[in-house]
This record gives C-alpha cells, structure tokens and sequence, in this order.
C-alpha cells in the first residue's frame, strides 16, 4: 500500500528522511481493527518523528501520522483515538501509552490498524477531512480548555501563538463555549484570522493586553513563556502542551509564579472520552476544524514542508 514513512532520522533537516511509497499493509492481530483511511491530518509530531524525538533508528521505518478518519471493515465510518494503550486494551500488560506513531505504524496509508477500543464511530455531520483534524491538536485544546484550565464561560483566555493546530483549536472551542479569547501572533495576517474565528482581540506577540487574563494557553514554548507568566491575574493559570520554540525560556519567572500563586499545568492529548465530548460537541454546535490546506497522499512533502515553514493557519489534512 502507499504510504508517508520516515526512512531516516535527520535532526536539522527533518524532512530529508521522509520517503514515500509502497509499504507493507497491517496484518490482523486479535483485538485490533484495520480501518481504510479516507483523510488523515498533520501535527508537529510527525515533524518532530523526523527528528528522532520520541522515534528510535530501531523503529525504522515509520508510517507518519497520528490522525485519521475512514471506514471499518463493516463499512462504519470511524475516526481514530491516537493515545495507544491508555488502558490497556490491544497491547502488553506493561506496555505504557504511547501516541500512535512511537511504537506503531501511522495513518498516513492507505490502512493502518489500531486497538479496536481507539476507533469511535464518526458524526455524520463532519466530514471525513474535518473528522481527521480532531483527534490530535483538538483533543490537546479540548483537554487544555476544559479540563485543566479550570475556565467557565465568561472568562478571559489567551492563546498564544494564533495559526498552529492546538492555538488555532483554542480560539474556536473556547469562543463558542463562551469564553473572552484572546489571542497573539506576529503575523498581522493571522491575527486577523484569529479576530474572524472568535478571538475578541488579537495582538502583536509580547505585546500589553488590554486586563490580566484567568487562564494562558501555551504551545508555543520558550519565546512566549515571560509574556505568558505576565499576563495572568493572581490565581490564575498557564496550561502548556508544547514549546515549538524551545524548552528552556530565558527567564522562568519564579517570583511571579509563587508571589502571585499562579498555576502552571502540564497537558498532553487527551482521553477517548473528551474524544467523544468534542466529536459531539462540533457535531452539535456547528464547530467546524479550520482547515489550511487538503493535499493527496502523494503530495504529502509539501504539507510537510508548510508546517515546517510555519506557512500554515489550522490544519493540513491528506486525503487517500
């Protein structure tokens, strides 16, 4: 079957080990399902597989992708839960969670298998393109939001970073859930994509805001951190899910953290349940994934080379 792989580990230049063609399809395995892929979605984790993090040499090599939508073997539609292993189903008795790619092969295929219990039956009023930006990026924003931010509708958010996956994720569903998003991007373009999805305000990254806000959603790492630790009122909480621009900020801001007892709150993906909430939520609600670009499998490179480029305001979806 054809597919997306990475052939080599190449750390500056992630995209020199991504190779496509043919690659063997999934065997059947006792308590997993092999779906058809219809559309599946980029995340800077497929960018990062590339550079060897999280993705060993003895791995290789690795269909990509984490993401996906498509059709059972009975004909349902279903999207994919990409957290492998959270409880236990399909894999060893001491086998710990993994994403989907760090130990198995990737939905960037024509089929790729998964445990049974990671497939959840997909709405019929999101298309399959739609369906396949969720289980990532808007899981990680789903989870950021409503469950370790601690917000309630009415207050103030901002989100850093506006155009990637998770931040672009953050101002829809916090906007139609009621919360006062803003947002921040150094691109004046985004911003104002950012104001047209919901974001009450959009500024120019570290600039002032306009009042403290109740919760910071962080994705963007080292170069947004102080600004991020600045804007919170007293109380109030930083919840952090990446640092594409480093791990290591240049100052910590420690007094303010514990002067002002704010809450910093690690996140990463989500559950099979808040899959379920969110898919249902977007369902019901009209919420739609902003979709930057949809491009066929073979044409895989250069949704690879756009993420890579930061060229890209939401998700880049490959269709099969």
């Amino acid at each position: 079957m054809f597919a997306a792989y990475a052939a080599r580990i190449d750390r500056d230049q992630p995209l020199n080990g991504l190779e496509l063609g043919e690659r063997p399809a999934p065997e059947a395995r006792p308590g997993w399902t092999t779906v058809n892929v219809k559309a599946a979605s980029l995340n800077h984790h497929d960018l990062w597989s590339l550079r060897g993090v999280g993705l060993g040499e003895e791995a290789l090599p690795m269909i990509l992708g984490c993401d996906a939508a498509g059709t059972d073997a009975d004909g349902n539609d279903v999207v994919l839960h990409s957290v492998i292993g959270q409880t236990g189903h399909g894999v060893g008795p001491g086998e710990q969670r993994s994403i989907l790619t760090e130990r198995y092969q990737g939905t960037f295929a024509e089929q790729v298998a998964v445990p049974t219990w990671n497939v959840l039956p997909k709405p019929p009023e999101l298309t399959f393109e739609e369906a396949a930006c969720l289980p990532t990026a808007w899981l990680t924003a789903y989870r950021m939001l409503f469950t370790n931010a601690g917000v309630r509708p009415g207050d103030s958010v901002l989100v850093q970073g506006a155009g990637g996956g998770v931040a672009t994720a953050a101002i829809v569903l916090g906007a139609a859930a009621g919360l006062r998003v803003f947002a921040t991007s150094r691109d004046e373009g985004k911003r104002k994509r950012a104001e047209q999805l919901g974001a009450e305000a959009a500024f120019g990254s570290g600039e002032r805001l306009p009042q403290k806000m109740d919760a910071v959603i962080e994705t963007v790492g080292a170069a947004t951190w102080s600004h991020s630790i600045r804007s919170l009122r007293p109380g109030g909480t930083l919840v952090i899910s990446g640092a594409t621009s480093g791990f290591n900020p240049d100052r910590t801001e420690l007094n303010r953290i514990f002067f002002l007892e704010l809450k910093v709150v690690g996140s990463t993906m989500g559950s099979k349940d808040e899959l379920a909430s969110l898919l249902s939520f977007c369902a019901a609600k009209g919420v739609r994934p902003v979709i930057d670009s949809t491009l066929p499998l073979d044409r895989a490179r250069e949704g690879f080379a756009k993420m890579a480029d930061g060229e890209l305001f939401g998700k880049v979806v490959l269709t099969v």
